[in-house]
């Protein structure tokens, strides 16, 4: 049996309007939050590992390459979409559409995204619900 650990500390930090609304929806918003920092400390850039800065040499041989890969095809139609590098490059409309795949999620155009059933649990557009609840959501 496994035994759930006790968590002591409290953290706060402050967030942008929209993405309280987002977490506010969720039935276990600290349960999410843990698995999201997790997931990101488990994610560090394989061309600076995690530093944040690359050697002129690496960024200029790899530039090109990021150039040739800023697209990718939609999850439902395969429609080739511009891939942003970073989502201070998005307007308000695509926010929501696009952090889920940021964070890990399909990407879709506006159309698919539209037509994707929605996760009850964390709000996500995923082509099959109870597939994502189960890699996703299960503890």
């Amino acid at each position: 049996m496994t035994r759930k650990s006790h968590k002591t500390a409290v953290v706060a930090f402050k967030v942008e309007e929209e993405l309280a609304e987002f977490l506010n929806k969720l039935p276990n918003k600290s349960a999410f939050i843990r698995k999201a920092i997790a997931a990101q400390m488990k994610m560090a850039c394989p061309l600076c590992n995690g530093s944040g800065v690359d050697r002129r040499g690496v960024h200029d041989h790899y530039a090109a390459l990021l150039d040739d890969l800023s697209s990718r095809n939609c999850e439902g139609c395969r429609k080739t979409m511009p891939l942003p590098r970073d989502d201070g490059d998005l307007s308000q409309d695509e926010r929501s559409r696009l952090e889920q795949f940021f964070h890990g999620g399909p990407l879709y155009c506006d159309d698919c995204y539209e037509k994707a059933p929605t996760c009850g649990e964390c709000g996500w557009h995923v082509p099959e619900v109870a597939e994502h609840r189960r890699k996703v959501h299960a503890e």
